[in-house]
């Protein structure tokens, strides 16, 4: 039986893409770091992931490709402690948000634990294009 998506419909040209990231989205289950995402205002949002003993530095925001990622590795302390009970994680992790064209980062901020990052939608450019028509061979 042939797998059937929203992207087939004779209507929706070009969103092949689209339903190729609802695809991989939905694979992505990885829960580590947990994170919040709120609308904060018309076209504005937040996203809050909880990165307990992370310093800034061990921390990257980049968008790839309309790809928001964020990283984070912590340094090696190597400093001999030894632990009864670590339930504090420190792997390092990467986590990937599919951004919807026009939605950019406008801050990141670390506070007590919590990395927020906000997001805004622009405002489309209004486009209109006339088409000519030409005389048939």
């Amino acid at each position: 039986m042939a797998r059937v998506s929203f992207a087939s419909h004779p209507f929706l040209l070009g969103f092949e893409q689209l339903d190729q990231l609802v695809e991989r989205t939905a694979k992505a289950g990885d829960g580590y770091p947990p994170y919040n995402i709120e609308l904060t205002g018309e076209d504005a949002y937040r996203i809050t992931l909880a990165v307990a003993g992370f310093a800034e530095s061990e921390l990257s925001i980049t968008v790839e490709d309309q790809h928001l990622v964020i990283r984070g590795k912590q340094a090696d302390l190597g400093d001999g402690r030894e632990f009864l009970h670590r339930g504090i994680a420190t792997r390092q992790f990467q986590k990937s948000f599919v951004l919807a064209q026009r939605v950019e980062v406008v801050d990141a901020s670390l506070d007590c634990g919590l990395l927020h990052i906000d997001l805004k939608r622009k405002a489309p450019d209004t486009v209109v294009q006339s088409i000519q028509i030409k005389p048939g061979r």
